[in-house]
């Protein structure tokens, strides 16, 4: 782990990403995130799940990017289990989403995801991993039966002003949001109407210099 000049952490090789994604989980969690990750990179070869440029850095761009969304939930809030779903919006090949499954089993989630033949590889990850805390909801969000949300993640779902709207039927006072922006997490807060504004904040992200998380208060 290096620091930026401005102090801030920063993983710097695929060497410390993987032993801080591997921290957070036990042996067996880590067996799965290998099997997830040739998964993953199998399935690249004939969908179109993550950038071939970004292949060279799965731990850093992809497993780890998820995994620091658990640096903003206490352990001790699901030491027992969690006290509600995770939910993540637009997972796509399963990312964040599968990370924090596979990462946390004490952890219930759930991922939406309306494309057919990505569906078809996350219940296959799921299967294969055996993963039974995780659910998957093959169609649109609008389309979900709503329930409360312990936590809900979005990493390139839609706009903050709109994954507010769709998500309200999941979201509660208490729920809290962790939503991996990019380069643009600061810009899109900044642009959003002050009632929304004041509701969250900007987190650096431990895999770019340049991007950001933004996190409900």
């Amino acid at each position: 782990m290096t620091e930026t000049a401005e102090g801030r952490r920063l993983l710097s090789s695929e060497a410390e990403a993987r032993a801080y994604v591997e921290a957070w989980g036990d042996a067996r969690a880590n067996e799965r995130l290998e099997s997830f990750a040739q998964l993953l990179l199998e399935e690249n070869q004939s969908q179109n799940l993550i950038s071939k440029a970004s292949e060279e850095q799965l731990w850093t761009r992809h497993f780890a990017d998820g995994a620091q969304l658990l640096e903003y939930v206490p352990r001790e809030t699901y030491a027992n289990g969690s006290p509600g779903p995770w939910l993540d919006l637009g997972t796509g090949p399963g990312l964040p989403g599968l990370v924090i499954a596979i990462l946390r089993p004490e952890i219930e989630t759930v991922l939406v995801e309306s494309r057919g033949r990505r569906v078809a590889f996350l219940e296959r990850c799921v299967s294969e991993l055996g993963l039974s805390n995780c659910r998957i909801e093959g169609q649109r969000l609008e389309r979900v039966a709503p329930f409360e949300s312990w936590v809900i993640s979005a990493r390139a779902f839609a706009p903050l002003e709109k994954l507010l709207r769709l998500s309200a039927p999941f979201s509660t006072r208490s729920t809290l949001f962790l939503l991996p922006k990019g380069r643009s997490a600061a810009h899109e807060l900044k642009q959003t109407k002050p009632s929304i504004r004041n509701m969250f904040h900007v987190e650096h992200s431990l895999t770019d210099a340049e991007a950001g998380i933004i996190v409900s208060k």
